[in-house]
């Protein structure tokens, strides 16, 4: 294939990849001084008087959730060109390939990548969901890479998505026949549990290097998603923990009100299996679905979005300690606050216990306004084993500043709470 120099202002660097209606290219925008992808409609295509019409429709639906959909795992759409000569959307560039290298029966990834990945396609598409949209052709393919040897996804081409009170995404006939749902097949009215269930397919190849169903032609494949049922995953592997071969048939159940009914009951029994004993985990290197989970429980984050808890897993750093551990010092400068993820923690004040605080519970803020970095004036003392939320306040300023308003808000609301419960006990003396 000869690579055109350029599309539009773009200068194109090397092909991405080809597809049966379209190529993607590596390409440079000099404007914003960054590398793009954009996905090219070929020419014979656009030119093409009936399927031109439906495919530069589905990069329409594609470039018309431009800013819509805002979260850090879904590809972020930047540009489009779309008219009778020519057709292309640009997008982020995404470096480390699609899914469809860990599907293979050579090369599956570890329970545990399995299910970061599962896990943030989960909120992805719960956000999506929430903006009232459904992708309806999730697969291998349409999950990116970030890094090919990470857990860092990207979810791309929202070409074929139902978006709510649009009449402009309702086309029939579009997705990937061997990750449809039983409902979708069928051609019924579509929900966000057809994803629930597309997602459940890319779970059990990658659970097993095979797809649930397989046959000849689209028209037996289409009969046997309708009709039959797959074979268990941990038939096909038998050392699949069966946390996880129980969450991909729930997610892959045929009846609606048997399956998944909501993103947060799929995403909490992901985090769910990382505390299964059949998978061995490294307590030092807790996982990020774990540590989103751990955040959401967690009163002080109530008001923030699923993207501003990404940022603070990324800014934030993570300690589990032994009883006895002396958090924080008395006298001593410091810059951070804490939060308590799990266990109890110990109080003291010139070795008096002043208090005992729980999981949930954050201490050390007046570190944040204090110049220069506040004087402790108590001392925090690990009283179980506990995990540790450690933030600085160096990372906090290259937080958004919608996290750090979230931020200060929730600080605000609890000097408050402790202020009140301080003129109680005054005013019971």
């Amino acid at each position: 294939m000869i690579l055109p120099e350029r599309i539009g202002k773009y200068e194109i660097r090397g092909l991405l990849g080809e597809g049966a209606t379209s190529a993607v290219y590596l390409a440079w925008d000099a404007f914003h001084q960054r590398e793009v992808a954009l996905k090219q409609l070929y020419p014979e295509l656009v030119s093409d008087r009936d399927r031109g019409r439906l495919y530069r429709q589905l990069l329409l639906n594609e470039a018309a959730l431009a800013g819509k959909l805002t979260h850090p795992h879904i590809a972020q759409i930047y540009d489009a060109v779309i008219d009778d000569n020519d057709a292309y959307v640009v997008m982020e560039f995404v470096p480390g390939g699609t899914l469809e290298a860990l599907v293979r029966p050579d090369n599956l990834p570890p329970f545990e990548r399995l299910i970061e990945i599962i896990f943030k396609c989960s909120r992805a598409l719960d956000y999506a969901f929430h903006q009232g949209v459904t992708h309806r052709d999730i697969k291998p393919a349409n999950i990116l890479l970030f890094n090919p040897d990470g857990s860092d996804i990207r979810i791309s081409d929202f070409g074929a998505a139902l978006q709510k009170a649009s009449e402009t995404t309702q086309i029939a006939g579009i997705g990937s026949p061997a990750y449809m749902s039983p409902q979708q097949v069928r051609e019924m009215p579509l929900d966000h549990r057809t994803d629930i269930y597309s997602l459940g397919v890319v779970m059990y190849q990658m659970l097993t290097g095979r797809l649930p169903f397989e046959a000849d032609n689209n028209y037996s494949l289409i009969y046997r998603i309708a009709n039959d049922t797959p074979q268990s995953p941990i038939e096909l592997r038998p050392d699949i923990p069966e946390a996880l071969d129980t969450i991909v048939r729930r997610a892959m159940e045929k009846e609606l009100d048997r399956r998944y009914q909501t993103w947060a009951e799929f995403s909490h029994d992901l985090a769910l299996a990382f505390r299964n004993r059949s998978i061995a985990l490294d307590r030092k290197t807790l996982p990020e679905a774990e540590k989103f989970q751990t955040l959401r429980s967690i009163a002080f984050f109530r008001e923030f979005a699923d993207a501003e808890l990404w940022e603070i897993i990324t800014l934030a750093q993570w300690s589990h300690l032994q009883p006895g551990t002396m958090i924080m010092k008395e006298g001593e400068a410091g810059d951070h606050f804490c939060f308590l993820a799990e266990g109890e923690a110990r109080v003291k004040k010139r070795g008096k216990l002043l208090n005992v605080l729980s999981t949930g519970e954050c201490f050390g803020e007046m570190a944040l306004f204090s110049a220069g970095g506040g004087i402790r004036s108590a001392s925090i003392e690990a009283a179980t084993e506990v995990e540790v939320i450690t933030m600085r306040s160096r990372a906090l300023q290259r937080a958004s500043d919608t996290c750090r308003m979230h931020f200060y808000k929730a600080f605000l609301e609890v000097l408050s709470t402790r202020l009140s419960l301080m003129s109680a006990r005054i005013a019971n003396l």
